[in-house]
């Protein structure tokens, strides 16, 4: 769970791209040539996190568990240093500036998760949340779009995961190890108490949701291995108890190295300070906004207030039954596929989207909604899925613990757009269509430019909303202005808990559980992760900005819009150079020619 996640690494934050089988046209040579040097590198870490792998479609690691034996970081760094001078020997030799610019980008991406490997192994010692690993490990096979013949792999990997067949050792005992090696250690950051305190609150929840999908999708001969399954997390929760709790920290803010490194791999490239700066003025911009269509609103809905918080509060009174929200959500995006044709807004993929409501496995996974990516490895038709989270889960013992921020009527328009379309899904569903390189995906990816786009897609659907809708959704923003100045905050110490609470409950009208799992993803969840929305916006609008005043009345919003996404997960300087050499200039000299 304390392990710096790098963009090098294959999850459903890093949403890996290769060998597109759905792919519209065959791939250009230099994408060929681009993904057949990447493909050396995303073996290097399949065979570390081969879990991530084979979600991603990769079936040949199916059956593989995730490395937790001795020395992890330093033969993981070991294995990456081969592999970067690999890639610079083949630079050295390439010609075509593209597969150039690819190489690169990988290099840098396997430098960056040698960085994070060097942090852990310095500062860090490491507790595996167990329970969540062989959950995400089983649930990336047992779904509806994973082919039943991959499916039955799942019962292979969770034998494997428990020591039930020969030349495997169970997997609490390899973390338990892993922990203890290193107990000794005082100069090492145990993990934040919190972080143990939710992890063990969630193991039921991981077993249930495990023995649910076993009988959703039939999967015989399993009951000996979800009874071991169980009597095994429950010691694990037992040492944890007795051996991890007593080196947890009660402080959740990291040396100042280790924070700037989290922004660092999200993708933030200015000093906090200055994101602090920019982010505490849109949080101002954006409440006056909002307190400028909030009486409009009021008037026509029939609310006896004026002030924004009152207004938005009273819309979300407005809440939908667990039966209705997946029509209303559905609706919502056939409304929203209309305006984008209508108004010419981006090239809407051919498939379908699909949205659904979150397990409560699910929810203890990821506490919030969701975009679950299709596999972009191979793909074979599969789509992405928004999934709806409506809370921690009760049986986790939080209080509060129920969402009332997306289950509002008003609130469908904005969340559909950053996790539907024509935001992260239509991001995917783009790259799978059209085809970009491993590099200009996996190892270019990171949260500023991923998230970016999301927050960027909402502010394209804005104008089109109804009113209160568009409240919402200027609600939603503030959200991530707080977040781009509140994390930087806590984990600087230059602002407490307490107060960071108030402010998401009273200015951003945030729920309690809401803000509650708010505070968990800066303080230990994720620290600088939530940062990355403001700040992916804001690099994205002012490179909009630039190509708008430069082509004038040459510039298209559609054209625009489908080049971006063209590019697949390119961070804003890679993003921006494309954009000024293929998008900007081309047109103009066409122009000056005309």
């Amino acid at each position: 769970m304390n392990r710096f996640t790098v963009p090098m690494l294959l999850s459903a934050a890093t949403l890996a791209a290769s060998n597109y089988a759905t792919a519209a046209t065959p791939s250009p040579a230099w994408i060929e040539k681009s993904n057949a040097a990447a493909q050396m590198l995303l073996k290097t870490q399949a065979e570390f996190n081969p879990e991530n792998a084979s979600q991603q479609g990769m079936a040949e690691y199916d059956d593989k568990v995730i490395d937790l034996k001795p020395d992890l970081e330093a033969r993981e760094r070991a294995a990456t240093l081969a592999a970067i001078r690999q890639l610079r020997s083949q630079l050295e030799q390439e010609n075509d500036l593209k597969v150039q610019q690819d190489l690169r980008i990988m290099i840098r991406a396997a430098e960056l998760a040698n960085e994070g490997h060097d942090l852990n192994e310095r500062y860090m010692l490491l507790y595996e949340d167990v329970g969540q690993d062989i959950f995400s490990g089983q649930f990336a096979l047992l779904q509806d779009q994973v082919a039943p013949a991959r499916r039955a792999q799942a019962l292979v990997r969770l034998k494997r995961y428990l020591g039930l067949e020969a030349g495997y050792t169970p997997l609490i005992k390899l973390a338990q190890a892993r922990f203890e090696a290193l107990h000794g250690n005082a100069r090492l950051l145990g993990p934040y108490s919190k972080e143990i305190e939710q992890a063990l609150g969630n193991t039921g929840e991981y077993v249930d949701g495990i023995r649910q999908l076993y009988a959703k999708y039939k999967i015989a001969g399993a009951e000996a291995a979800l009874s071991a399954l169980q009597q095994q997390l429950d010691d694990y929760s037992a040492w944890t108890k007795s051996v991890v709790m007593p080196r947890a920290r009660s402080d959740f803010k990291l040396p100042p190295e280790l924070y700037a490194f989290q922004l660092k791999q999200i993708g933030v490239d200015i000093p906090p300070a200055q994101l602090m700066r920019e982010a505490q003025l849109e949080f101002m911009e954006t409440q006056a906004a909002m307190q400028l269509i909030a009486p409009m609103v009021a008037k026509s809905q029939g609310i006896n207030a004026s002030d924004y918080r009152d207004v938005v509060n009273v819309l979300k009174k407005q809440q939908l039954d667990k039966q209705s929200i997946e029509p209303h959500y559905h609706a919502i995006i056939g409304r929203i596929e209309e305006i984008i044709r209508r108004e010419n807004i981006i090239t809407l993929p051919q498939r379908p989207m699909v949205m659904r409501t979150a397990s409560d496995a699910e929810s203890a996974q990821v506490p919030a909604p969701h975009m679950q990516p299709p596999p972009l490895v191979n793909n074979q038709g599969e789509s992405g899925e928004f999934i709806l989270s409506l809370g921690v889960p009760a049986s986790t013992g939080v209080a509060n613990a129920r969402f009332d921020d997306f289950t509002y009527k008003a609130a469908a328009w904005s969340l559909t757009a950053h996790e539907g379309r024509p935001g992260h899904e239509l991001q995917f569903a783009g790259m799978l269509e059209g085809g970009v390189s491993l590099a200009r995906s996996v190892f270019s990816f990171n949260s500023v430019n991923v998230e970016g786009w999301a927050l960027y897609s909402e502010a394209e659907m804005l104008p089109y909303e109804p009113q209160e809708a568009q409240l919402a959704a200027l609600d939603a923003r503030l959200l991530r202005a707080a977040r781009a100045f509140l994390d930087p905050m806590l984990n600087l110490g230059l602002i407490t808990p307490e107060r960071a609470h108030d402010i998401l409950v009273h200015d951003v009208c945030a729920s309690e559980a809401l803000a509650q799992e708010e505070l968990d993803r800066y303080t230990f969840q994720s620290p600088g992760q939530a940062t990355s929305y403001f700040y992916g916006y804001a690099r994205l609008m002012q490179l909009r900005a630039e190509a708008q005043i430069a082509m004038g009345p040459r510039f298209n919003r559609k054209a625009f819009n489908d080049f971006v996404v063209s590019q697949g997960l390119l961070p804003p300087d890679e993003l921006a150079h494309e954009v000024r050499k293929d998008f900007v200039q081309p047109t103009l000299l066409a122009g000056q020619k005309s």
